[in-house]
């Protein structure tokens, strides 16, 4: 795992610029401490930072073709690349390293652009062809669920890119400034999603897209892989369903370095320890993270797993520790990310690293089957509203608007925004259950000027776009496509990625290999919610292989329990973070009224308050001067 970060100036015959090369490369140095490759030539400056995984020796990038024209870097992992490298090898094409890269430039040279779509791996590359004088091009490509991160930018007389934004910040041709847009979006969603990143002029290269530029044109975007959504596929069997698990689990057991598994007590990453377990000759290593709260901890059903698989199992208890939201992560997270989890994410990482250099993760189970719990009550919203008819559906929502808001109350009495829901459109019914903030409360905490200047602003618009595209006619799925185009890559491998990269860790996720997610992500609904929960057709896989006690165990997530934290040992950060937020961006006497709610127990304001705090810090750690609207 690794990471890079450069540009192209339009001017080829430009100076080089080494020590502005050197200072952007400088700030990937976590995700990549074991060796530095630059390269200036043409006008192009990149840089790369290397985590050894495959060809300890020889890997060393930029890799390059036979006649040293073509040169590549690439953060991620090719899984596929003996097949390629054999299929290049008979066509004549000349190998100077075992490096799984290597084979990218040989592929461009035959294929172009559309070498990309022979990749099976998580991967963000750029290419570079210099066989024209003068102009040499660029070629960006992103994986197709958005596993690894890429960023862009135009400006400066420059073509910028890099693994993360404070990489092309370091070269110094943009403001920090944070697009208020991106403000409103993550305090609805607790994230940023789409094109366009958190900083203003900085652009993100949406997962299963690549980039191509040469001096004198406009950089040339397009998709060249969608999560399919034409048609549902024919249910799978169990035999069918754990083949496949074991094939994406056994192609990423493929390192030169110790390799070993995140378990929590859920399904997903259950499985694919199984499938390790059965593909290892050596015990495999596991790590697992547990709470003392015990409504949040699953390490009883993980420790299940590890004697039960003879793994070699390393457990850690999280405490309370504010110093890891506000001191290591706002680096790290580049782009504000309220995803409170991050804090376990970080800890079972730093864990791991301890022990091994990769280790696979249960990812992208549930956005493939179904296994949210929201996925399950809009199945059932579904269902209701087309009983009520427009009419009852109308008076559940009248209803709903006057039903109070009973956070403290035992579950079956918060029925508030239950009855919303099923006055809403199904879209926006599901958005509301996916998002931690309504947009009118995001809005009521923004300064003045602020929310008139964002008034027309409304992120579920880029929302609604995805979930309308699909043909496949089924709310369900439709949930599940938008979710893969903003809430996995954005929120879920965002937070892995950067959680692991700050402890120089690759993490890898064999449920999220494209031909799985092809295979089954269109299964018919009753293949994934079935009997008031989801993932049917995987739990019933897996019940030859797996214990009833984790299949039909309470999910609980890989969560914390942040609204005890924030009354109480995160209390005081909480406040200071209140009052060091800019004035002309959030409303002070709004977010203190929120916090005293909170403390005093009238209303659960967890969400909003964690991502005040994150956001500060973030302000800060980054130095972003100013919100532009």
């Amino acid at each position: 795992m690794c990471g890079f970060t450069g540009f192209a100036r339009d001017d080829a015959g430009a100076p080089p610029a080494t020590e502005r090369l050197r200072a952007m490369c400088a700030t990937l140095l976590h995700r990549g401490p074991d060796d530095e490759g630059l390269l200036e030539r043409d006008g192009v400056a990149l840089g790369f930072r290397r985590l050894s995984i495959i060809d300890l020796a020889g890997g060393h990038q930029p890799l390059w073709n036979e006649d040293e024209n073509i040169a590549v870097v690439t953060n991620g992992e090719i899984y596929n690349y003996r097949e390629l490298r054999a299929g290049l090898q008979a066509r004549g094409h000349v190998f100077r390293t075992n490096s799984d890269v290597e084979a990218l430039v040989h592929l461009y040279e035959e294929k172009g652009d559309a070498f990309v779509e022979d990749l099976v791996g998580m991967f963000a590359v750029c290419l570079v062809d210099f066989r024209e004088p003068a102009r040499p091009r660029v070629v960006l490509a992103r994986d197709r669920v958005g596993i690894k991160p890429l960023y862009w930018a135009r400006g400066g007389g420059a073509l910028w890119w890099a693994s993360e934004p404070k990489a092309i910040l370091a070269g110094g041709a943009f403001a920090r400034e944070l697009s208020g847009t991106a403000l409103v979006d993550y305090l609805v969603q607790g994230f940023t999603a789409g094109p366009d990143s958190a900083w203003r002029g900085l652009q993100r290269l949406e997962a299963g897209h690549r980039l191509s530029w040469r001096p004198g044109e406009a950089p040339r975007v397009e998709r060249y892989w969608d999560v399919p959504h034409g048609h549902e596929r024919e249910p799978a069997g169990a035999a069918e369903l754990c083949e496949w698990i074991d094939r994406v689990v056994r192609d990423r057991l493929v390192a030169d370095v110790p390799l070993g598994a995140f378990l929590s007590g859920g399904i997903d990453s259950t499985a694919v320890v199984t499938s390790m377990a059965a593909a290892s000759p050596d015990p495999v290593v596991a790590c697992s993270v547990g709470f003392s709260e015990r409504s949040h901890d699953e390490l009883a059903r993980a420790r299940a797993t590890a004697e039960r698989l003879h793994l070699v199992h390393h457990t850690e208890v999280l405490q309370p520790d504010p110093s890891v939201a506000v001191e290591h992560l706002p680096w790290f997270y580049d782009e504000p990310l309220a995803d409170s989890s991050t804090v376990p994410t970080w800890l079972v990482s730093r864990m791991a690293r301890e022990h091994v250099t990769v280790a696979l993760s249960g990812d992208g189970g549930d956005e493939i089957f179904g296994g949210y719990r929201r996925y399950v009550y809009d199945v059932a919203e579904n269902r209701v509203r087309a009983l009520l008819g427009p009419l009852g559906c109308a008076a559940a929502r009248g209803l709903g608007r006057h039903y109070p808001k009973l956070d403290r109350a035992p579950r079956f009495l918060r029925a508030k925004s239950t009855l919303e829901n099923l006055g809403r459109d199904p879209a926006r019914a599901y958005y509301a259950s996916l998002t931690q903030l309504p947009l009118a409360e995001a809005r009521a905490v923004l300064a003045p000027e602020l929310r008139a200047a964002l008034a027309q602003h409304d992120p579920f618009d880029a929302f609604e776009e995805h979930y309308r595209r699909p043909a496949i006619d089924d709310p369900l799925f439709r949930a599940q496509y938008a979710d893969f185009k903003t809430f996995l890559p954005e929120q879920i491998l965002t937070k892995t990625d950067r959680a692991s990269m700050a402890v120089s860790l690759e993490v890898r996720v064999p449920l999220l290999d494209h031909r799985f997610v092809e295979r089954f992500v269109t299964l018919p609904r009753d293949e994934k919610v079935r009997g008031g929960r989801g993932k049917h057709a995987l739990r019933e896989a897996l019940r030859a292989r797996v214990p009833a006690s984790v299949l039909d165990g309470e999910k609980r997530g890989f969560d914390t329990p942040l609204r005890a934290w924030l009354r109480g040992p995160m209390a005081g950060a909480v406040e200071e973070a209140l009052h060091g937020l800019p004035t002309d961006w959030i409303d002070r006497s709004v977010t203190l009224a929120r916090l005293e709610e909170h403390r005093r127990g009238a209303r659960d304001h967890s969400s909003l308050l964690w991502s005040l705090l994150v956001l500060e810090h973030w302000r800060r750690r980054h130095e972003v001067a100013r919100i532009a609207v």
